[in-house]
């Protein structure tokens, strides 16, 4: 095997485990969702909601807990607990955050849960994540790139199951 192909391999994995505390945070949203959403039943001003009732505090709440715990186990392996559950925090919460923010947009437009935002959809947790990480540690243009490659990937793949799944109503 060709060593660059080795060395890209390597490349894309070390992305994936960085960013693993993000992908957990925003499937445990999902999967422990809530009744209670963010915005309180809120409208803007232009009428519609702010956020809608897809992103819940117990969603957010689910999401971070565990993006942080998965977090402190990287920094364990790494042998920086602190480093790790910082890294944990900032790319969870930035992910929810980017997600609700996503939210938003897609409200401002007049797009109800569910309706189809391509790239919305899928990078706005991706987005979040980078940018609150990003207060803390450097993260390449290669991450991102190849971050955002395969948060396409990974986001459309794992929806499509759920939805197979009967656990999300889309399948995007």
């Amino acid at each position: 095997m060709d060593f660059n192909i080795i060395e890209n391999i390597m490349l894309v994995l070390s992305v994936v485990y960085f960013l693993l505390p993000a992908y957990i945070a925003n499937l445990s949203g999902l999967a422990f969702g809530g009744k209670n959403p963010l915005d309180m039943g809120k409208n803007f001003s232009d009428g519609n909601r702010l956020i809608g009732d897809g992103v819940t505090f117990e969603g957010f709440a689910y999401g971070v807990l565990f993006g942080v715990i998965f977090g402190v186990i990287e920094g364990f392996i790494a042998g920086n607990i602190f480093f790790g559950f910082q890294i944990g925090l900032l790319l969870s919460f930035g992910a929810l955050a980017g997600d609700a923010v996503g939210s938003f947009i897609k409200r401002r437009f007049g797009l109800s849960k569910g309706k189809p935002t391509p790239f919305l959809d899928q990078l706005d947790f991706f987005i979040g994540a980078i940018l609150f990480v990003s207060l803390v540690t450097y993260v390449s243009v290669d991450y991102i790139i190849i971050g955002a490659i395969l948060t396409l990937i990974l986001h459309l793949s794992t929806n499509t199951i759920a939805y197979i799944l009967g656990i999300k109503d889309v399948w995007y």
